[in-house]
C-alpha cells in the first residue's frame, strides 16, 4: 500500500492559481505514473493530467494550457500548478499512483479546490 497524501487545496477567485502537492511514500516513486484526477458534484471522476516515469505529460482538453503537472523523484512529490481557474474547476482533486502495466493505482484523500467570487 502507498500512502498518497495531498495539499494545496482551498478557495480562490476566478482568474486565480492554486497549486496543489501530492507526497507518497514509497521508494519505488519514480516508477509510478502520477496522476492528477477531479470529481466534480454529480459529475464522473475524470484525469487531469499525467505524467509518465520518464517525464511524458498528458492533460484533459478542458485544462490544456492552464494547468502543468511536475515531479520530483527525489522528494516523491508530484504538483499541480493550476492558473486562470474558473468555475468549472470546482471539484474535489486526487492523487492517483500506478504502475504502468496496472489499470489502476493508489488512491490520496483528496483536496478540494473551489472557484468562485
Amino acid at each position: 500500500q502507498v500512502q498518497l497524501v495531498e495539499s494545496g487545496g482551498g478557495w480562490v477567485q476566478p482568474g486565480g492559481s492554486l497549486r496543489l502537492s501530492c507526497a507518497a511514500a514509497d521508494n519505488i516513486f519514480r516508477q509510478y505514473i502520477m496522476e492528477w484526477h477531479r470529481q466534480a458534484p454529480g459529475k464522473q471522476r475524470e484525469v487531469v493530467a499525467s505524467m509518465s516515469p520518464t517525464g511524458s505529460e498528458t492533460y484533459g482538453d478542458s485544462v490544456k494550457g492552464r494547468f502543468t503537472i511536475s515531479r520530483d523523484n527525489i522528494r516523491n512529490t508530484v504538483s499541480l500548478q493550476m492558473n486562470s481557474l474558473n468555475p468549472d474547476d470546482t471539484a474535489v482533486y486526487f492523487c492517483h499512483a500506478k504502475l504502468p502495466m496496472w489499470a489502476s493505482g493508489y488512491w490520496g484523500q483528496g483536496t478540494q479546490v473551489t472557484v468562485s467570487t
